[in-house]
């Protein structure tokens, strides 16, 4: 055979397999019979052995697996994969329900999509027209780790978008969860335990050690599934959530049978039931449903919230409970000084694995629920992942039970232990207490933070013990003479521990902020404050009133801010990291003054002819401008393009100066 007429018959052979494989796993209809689907990848497979020039990114012979790569790659995304916030009750749906519509100012009933969610791994899955190229795990939200090689073995996963019912944009990235089945899962660990391997705890940590696998002939071996729940494109036509799943399924993708447009709160909070009785009729586990407001005009009205959306809610579903017994109640301290009672449990297994202790939260609570020493108690996972005494079961109270009460004296240090006014904790007061140094430490150098490889709890233990390190600060002093002679510490790992930290001092000043521990300043927040602060000093003189004015920000978390940067010995230790040459200043990414777009802000609604929505964001931020979701008396320009929404009533009612798509690149045309 020719190779012209070998690529000619591939390429048909392919667009048949795409859409046998459309027609087998999306739309339940098969077209063929098993063996002439068969037939047809055989010969697929025999002209590429053949001519292996005809070998294409999304041939479904790349299914079965690749050559093992080295690692995993980081994948940024192009829009943040955000977390859902949590209800655990039917009240805090209704709660939900109501901060949305007091939000828009409306009364009325809103639609809501609901959808099981999929107790797997998080994933997004980037498409060039309409051709599969990228996968990438959730990872912190801003970047992943590249899976691609793994994600192609998963056979719902379309390698080649279908078309003809919808156009697909140029550029898509489309988000989901992969899963293991359950039969799957019981099937792998059979196979696991004749080979002397170690079990999985459950399908979630099966599926997330099969999706992370360097080598995806493994990952090809489990059968792996997907779910697709939505994407992170402005669909031109596409007005609610509900008709974007109509699309994805079309292109497609699995989407769940399940999930249901439901008219109002009323009919989602009985879905949401009607699931905490049917879900062992799953062949797939759940931990929860998730709530999204159904249009999408209105969930661009309602924006974010930190690493959240306001217009999604996760019902988490009641896990199992199960009784154990309190053998004792231990006290931990905390980074901030806080005594934390925690239940010793006889070891008992709870969703799939074992637990031996529960955190007690704080004095309150043992009160409230009366638990003593001794006791029979229930117990289950909140939101199926932290352990939680729910009550004791006092029927089997024997009176050899002992009530506890706090202590008051800090039982590693000695110091002084005091619950302060309108605090719930009991607190160490002593400000050299070891333990707190000792979580202060883990904290810092953990990888959310600066990322000190090596310096775990086990060295933080022997470092503060040793007096070796008495602030945070002291990391930055160490010398290979002070780590030689601590035990299991030989010249090799002492150097790399060194050059770690060494490396951490160039780490981004967003990490740094968070490392401090600041209160209520997460991730997210402290890389907001670098996108206005370029350094610890312009941060430090920031006062209540100019934080209040960065989007994202309230009273309670710059009141935090402030109240940190007051206190001598915090700006003691900042001035030390800075001696010791922690980077404390960054340049921000474009200092020019003159760019046309420089301290304004831009909201952009609506579907434009030269730009993706995400384009025109990063235009934005290239020309100094900040682009926003949500339109306010600080935006200075609104950008709309064709089928604006309420934005642009919005933005009228402010006096917020209107840009159509021609306007705004007359803006910008001074750039160029």
């Amino acid at each position: 055979m020719e190779p012209a007429q070998a690529r000619e018959i591939a390429a048909q052979l392919r667009q048949q397999i795409h859409l046998h494989n459309y027609r087998y796993y999306i739309l339940d209809d098969p077209a063929v019979t098993d063996a002439e689907y068969d037939r047809m990848f055989r010969q697929l497979q025999e002209l590429e052995e053949q001519f292996p020039e005809l070998i294409t990114p999304d041939s479904p012979t790349q299914r079965v697996g690749v050559a093992p790569v080295s690692e995993l790659g980081v994948v940024e995304h192009r829009i943040p994969l955000l977390s859902l916030q949590n209800a655990f009750s039917e009240q805090e749906l209704r709660d939900f329900d109501q901060r949305v519509k007091k939000k828009l100012g409306r009364e009325t009933d809103l639609e809501y999509v609901v959808e099981l969610k999929i107790d797997g791994l998080a994933v997004a899955l980037s498409y060039r027209d309409g051709i599969f190229f990228q996968g990438a795990t959730r990872g912190d939200g801003f970047r992943g780790e590249d899976i691609t090689h793994n994600l192609k073995t998963i056979k719902k996963l379309p390698l080649n978008l279908q078309k003809e019912k919808f156009p697909f944009p140029q550029e898509l990235e489309v988000r989901g969860e992969a899963y293991l089945p359950l039969q799957e899962f019981l099937a792998l660990n059979d196979r696991r335990a004749l080979n002397n391997e170690p079990l999985f705890a459950n399908p979630r940590n099966a599926a997330a050690g099969s999706i992370r696998q360097l080598d995806s002939k493994i990952t090809a071996r489990r059968e792996l599934d997907l779910f697709i729940y939505g994407c992170d494109s402005h669909l031109p036509g596409v007005e609610t959530h509900w008709e974007l799943l109509k699309h994805l399924r079309a292109w497609g993708f699995p989407t769940n049978p399940n999930n249901r447009l439901c008219q109002n709160i009323d009919e989602a909070v009985q879905f949401c039931l009607d699931w905490h009785a049917k879900r062992g009729e799953l062949a797939y586990e759940i931990d929860g449903v998730v709530l999204k407001v159904n249009s999408l005009s209105i969930q661009e009205e309602l924006g974010s919230i930190s690493r959240s959306p306001r217009w999604a809610m996760a019902y988490k579903l009641p896990s199992t409970e199960v009784s154990t017994q309190i053998k004792a109640i231990e006290v931990s301290v905390g980074r901030t000084g806080a005594l934390t009672p925690v239940a010793v449990l006889e070891p008992v297994t709870v969703d799939g694995s074992t637990v031996s202790r529960a955190s007690l939260h704080n004095e309150d609570e043992i009160i409230r629920k009366d638990l003593r020493i001794g006791d029979w108690v229930i117990i289950h996972k909140a939101g199926q992942v932290i352990p939680e005494v729910i009550k004791p079961l006092q029927e089997r109270r024997t009176g050899k039970e002992t009530v506890f009460t706090m202590p008051k004296t800090c039982p590693v240090c000695g110091g002084e232990a005091k619950r302060l006014p309108n605090e719930a904790a009991t607190r160490c007061l002593n400000p050299k207490c070891p333990a707190k140094l000792k979580e202060y430490i883990q904290y810092f150098c953990g990888r959310r933070a600066m990322n000190i490889e090596g310096l775990g709890k086990a060295w933080a233990d022997i470092l503060v013990d040793r007096g070796l390190v008495k602030e945070i600060s002291d990391l930055y002093y160490l010398k290979l003479e002070d780590l030689l002679p601590l035990e299991r510490m030989g010249d090799t790992l002492a150097q790399k521990l060194l050059k770690n930290i060494e490396e951490s001092k160039d780490r981004p000043l967003w990490r740094l902020i968070y490392g401090l521990g600041i209160p209520q300043v997460g991730e997210h927040t402290a890389q907001q404050l670098t996108q206005r602060y370029h350094s610890i000093d312009e941060l430090t003189a920031a006062g209540m009133e100019e934080l209040l004015t960065i989007r994202e920000i309230g009273p309670v978390v710059s009141s935090e801010i402030v109240n940190f940067f007051q206190e001598a010995k915090n700006l003691e230790l900042i001035a030390r990291l800075e001696n010791a040459g922690v980077k404390t200043r960054e340049l921000p990414p474009e200092t020019k003054t003159d760019l046309p777009l420089s301290g304004k802000t831009l909201v952009v609604t609506g579907t434009l002819q030269n730009f993706s929505r995400e384009a025109i964001q990063q235009k934005i931020q290239e020309l100094g401008g900040r682009a926003t979701n949500a339109v306010s008396k600080n935006t200075d320009y609104l950008v709309a393009g064709e089928n604006p929404g309420s934005k642009l009533d919005k933005a009228q009612n402010l006096g917020v100066k209107i840009l159509n798509e021609t306007d705004f690149l007359e803006l910008i045309a001074s750039a160029n």
